[in-house]
């Protein structure tokens, strides 16, 4: 008789929570992002890739709660809890189940969160036992993290029936103090196994730099200078093209915040999703600028969470402008969109130019990651 799997399965129930409120985080911050009307993220994403997962035959064991109980008893899955928290669950209870898990013989450990979860999970588990991030953060920039959900679910069964090989991939995290002030400190905290097939698994985050980067920025930066006098209000998602275009108009914005210009003023800075839904309705035209992760692909779903399925509703999926250097573009396989809305995905999804130098473009596909193909 072939043993029964068991799987470690822990939700961080705050994870994201920070995105649309403009926080760039959650760590620590929970009770501000609560007060500004942020929402439970991470739930509701747990949920969707034990969804992908019916017949599968497995015992999950998890923490209590919304740490993982929830989500299970919902999906129907065969679970016990070995772990609970005493009170509101921190960075210490993901810790402390995670250990429960490898006392108790798992054979992968799945998670729902960010960058600062895959750090718990991974100081506590090493390479011990493979893991698969259920993407539910602010920050997702290590290569443990599957494109979405239903990946993750796709993942998850087909490591249990034997059919994924792994692979070792790096934990990398940022200094949210040093984030939110508009510092990208990214470090490298440890090395996970994770099973592994390219389209499901995101890779982690690249940062280009070079003469021509930088050539090709300002290029792009005076070409957007000059389309940008139309009236609209002007969303400027995160990174250092988006920067490069306010340093062409002599505007302030913050480097890894999201960002309003109108007529060649800034109109307001570190906008919060809310700001963002005001603002179209005061001004009545946007649109959104947005450049790609390096290597990752994400267009939107990643960092810039203010811009929300909201936001893109009124903005108008027409009203999308993704800017990225040739470089950026060539090194970046997809580019991919994963707003937590498939219908809106969709919507954005696509043949797109994306802007690449002054008055030049490039046809890409815009993918939705929830259509991307399984088999």
């Amino acid at each position: 008789m072939i043993p029964l799997k068991k799987v470690g399965f822990v939700v961080n129930p705050i994870a994201g929570m920070g995105g649309a409120v403009g926080l760039k985080g959650t760590d620590g911050l929970a009770a501000e992002a609560v007060a500004r009307g942020a929402v439970p993220v991470s739930p509701r994403r747990a949920e969707m890739a034990l969804a992908e997962l019916s017949g599968v035959d497995a015992l999950f064991l998890t923490a209590g709660g919304g740490m993982g109980e929830s989500a299970l008893q919902k999906s129907g899955h065969r679970y016990h809890v070995v772990y609970r928290s005493t009170g509101v669950s921190n960075a210490d209870d993901t810790r402390r189940a995670c250990r429960s898990f490898i006392e108790n013989g798992v054979d992968l450990i799945v998670f729902c969160g960010g960058d600062g979860t895959a750090r718990d999970v991974s100081e506590v588990v090493g390479s011990q036992v493979p893991i698969i991030g259920i993407p539910a953060g602010v920050k997702m920039h290590s290569g443990v993290f599957a494109i979405n959900p239903r990946a993750a679910g796709e993942l998850i069964r087909e490591w249990l029936g034997g059919d994924l090989s792994t692979r070792e991939t790096e934990i990398v995290d940022v200094d949210e103090e040093l984030y939110r002030s508009g510092t990208l400190d990214t470090k490298i905290y440890g090395i996970a196994v994770t099973p592994y097939r390219p389209a499901l698994v995101q890779e982690r985050k690249q940062i280009y730099s070079s003469r021509d980067e930088e050539v090709f920025k300002e290029e792009i930066a005076i070409f957007a200078s000059e389309f940008m006098r139309d009236g609209s209000a002007y969303i400027l998602g995160a990174g250092t093209t988006t920067a490069k275009i306010a340093e062409s108009l002599g505007v302030e914005k913050t480097l890894l915040g999201v960002d309003v210009i109108k007529d060649g003023k800034t109109i307001c800075l570190d906008a919060s999703e809310r700001d963002l839904l005001r603002i179209i309705d005061e001004v009545g035209r946007a649109k959104i600028i947005v450049s790609p992760i390096g290597a990752q692909g994400f267009v939107l779903g990643r960092g810039s969470q203010q811009i929300s399925c909201e936001v893109l509703r009124k903005a108008g999926p027409e009203n999308l402008i993704i800017v990225a250097t040739p470089h950026k573009l060539k090194e970046t396989p997809r580019l991919l969109v994963d707003t937590g809305d498939p219908e809106i995905d969709e919507m954005i999804a696509g043949r797109r130019q994306v802007i690449c130098g002054y008055r030049m473009a490039q046809l890409k596909d815009l993918e939705a990651s929830s259509k991307v193909r399984m088999d």
